[in-house]
């Protein structure tokens, strides 16, 4: 785990609420406090949908990021900055089976539950923490180094400049 402080809320929350950076990823859940207190629980509601919609619109077992993002914003935007907002993104199920063939941790795909990115923002501070959950129990940190490593470089190609908070 690791905990990114990021440098320009500004530049951040526009590529995070307007542009396309950060649309890969899955939504676990959403909290966004302004005039009210607004949670999303990112789980599809799988019977919403016909069989044909989850498989033509290829729809998991998370909303995507790009689908509530502009509800999100609607949330946010205005005069007034909101009071706080925590988001928890998830890496998709095909991109966690890449990941974990890339880190060289010795991991199945099938055994990480989620590598996840928690966004924090509070007081005027924007916090993002690396998350990873195994379905079993390792003293090996490999995976977790290696998905911390991977947060930092998708910021820095994105632009998002960083520092490590201790």
């Amino acid at each position: 785990m690791t905990a990114l402080k990021v440098e320009d809320v500004k530049a951040f929350t526009s590529k995070l609420f307007v542009k396309e950076e950060f649309d890969s990823f899955l939504v676990k859940e959403v909290t966004i406090v302004t005039y009210n207190v607004f949670s999303i629980d990112g789980h599809i509601r799988q019977g919403y949908y016909t069989e044909e919609e989850l498989e033509e619109k290829r729809i998991e077992e998370f909303s995507s990021w790009s689908m509530l993002r502009p509800v999100c914003f609607s949330l946010i935007k205005g005069k007034k900055l909101p009071g706080s907002f925590r988001i928890v993104l998830q890496l998709p199920p095909q991109n966690v089976e890449k990941f974990a063939k890339s880190a060289g941790a010795g991991i199945d795909g099938s055994q990480i539950q989620g590598l996840y990115l928690n966004i924090r923002y509070e007081d005027g501070a924007l916090y993002c923490i690396t998350g990873t959950s195994l379905n079993f129990f390792t003293m090996d940190k490999t995976l977790e180094l290696e998905w911390d490593q991977a947060v930092r470089n998708f910021m820095r190609s994105h632009g998002i400049v960083c520092t490590e908070d201790s």
